[in-house]
């Protein structure tokens, strides 16, 4: 006879996947096919890919953006009715191998199953006046808040692929850009690096920390850790901090899920941790040697949702 998932009285989910990002999308969709019924928990449809200025590298999608990226995506998983939930889950509790997910309203979620696929968070540097000036020059993410800057000069401390590309963006909007990065040489991708070099509104400062971030009402200079250009203050109107990320994990601290030393979740080929019932996906894993691409996390995705469904195969006999 052919196996059947359910929902216990109308309230147990087989699968509940936490993030709504490429990860959490590959795999609801992919759960969908495999008639998993399940719901996805989640703030923004897409993830942090929506703050991306440009992706050009996912086969067959060309010169998009992040948003419309992680907007088709989520139509696709959409389609085959499942629903989202704009939420946060700030607990995780698992009792008669029930998991249970209190959800940032207070509202309580079960499942049999649930996928961990929450990605990154952006890192913070922890310097002078980082708090005091968020929202008042200092800013996390270009593609959200670089139009309040046109025409001004701006600066951006990284030298990933996000810091590199946000730079490229805030090129068309600023009158002057400042790629402040600590080490020699950027480490994004080579076709990004080129561009930024025949940008000549992007001036790239190398091997230079910023350790202050100044003003009165709002950011006026920054503080660096080395003279440039005979000062060590660089008077800005913007500041956007893209130094790297760090994986999400507060919400399943009491779980005994394994990490690595960087705090990434460590999974198996399937996608399985090593508590029986959850699975993760993404950015937020030790996966794909580590190369965190969107093409990375929805291969992920596929593959634990493919776990997931042999699993609950498994424990429904």
């Amino acid at each position: 006879m052919e196996f059947e998932f359910n929902m216990v009285n109308n309230n147990i989910y087989d699968l509940i996947i936490i993030g709504a990002g490429p990860a959490g999308l590959s795999a609801s969709i992919y759960a969908s096919r495999y008639a998993i019924k399940h719901l996805i928990v989640g703030t923004v449809l897409g993830g942090q890919i929506t703050e991306t200025h440009k992706i050009d590298n996912y086969p067959g999608m060309e010169d998009m953006s992040g948003f419309e990226f992680g907007q088709l995506w989520g139509k696709h998983a959409k389609k085959y009715g499942v629903e989202i939930i704009p939420s946060l889950v700030q607990e995780i509790e698992k009792e008669n191998n029930i998991f249970s997910l209190t959800l940032a309203d207070k509202n309580i979620l079960k499942a049999r199953t649930i996928l961990l696929a929450t990605g990154t968070k952006k890192r913070e540097l922890n310097i002078l006046g980082e708090k005091e000036f968020l929202g008042k020059g200092v800013s996390y993410c270009a593609t959200c808040d670089g139009f309040f800057y046109k025409n001004k000069n701006v600066g951006v401390i990284g030298g990933s692929d996000s810091a590199v590309t946000s730079a490229l963006y805030l090129a068309d909007l600023a009158q002057k850009v400042f790629l402040i990065y600590r080490k020699s040489e950027l480490r994004a991708e080579p076709f990004w690096v080129e561009l930024v070099k025949k940008n000549n509104k992007i001036e790239v400062i190398y091997d230079t920390n910023v350790i202050e971030i100044m003003g009165k009402e709002k950011l006026e200079k920054v503080k660096l850790d080395k003279s440039y250009n005979n000062s060590d203050e660089l008077n800005l109107n913007g500041l956007f901090i893209e130094a790297g990320s760090e994986p999400s994990v507060d919400y399943i601290e009491n779980l005994g899920v394994e990490t690595d030393e960087g705090g990434y979740i460590k999974i198996q080929k399937n996608g399985a941790t090593n508590i029986p019932g959850i699975f993760s996906a993404g950015d937020i894993t030790d996966g794909s040697d580590k190369f965190r691409q969107v093409i990375t996390a929805a291969s992920e995705g596929a593959i634990s949702a493919r776990g997931i469904y042999n699993w609950l195969r498994k424990e429904g006999k």
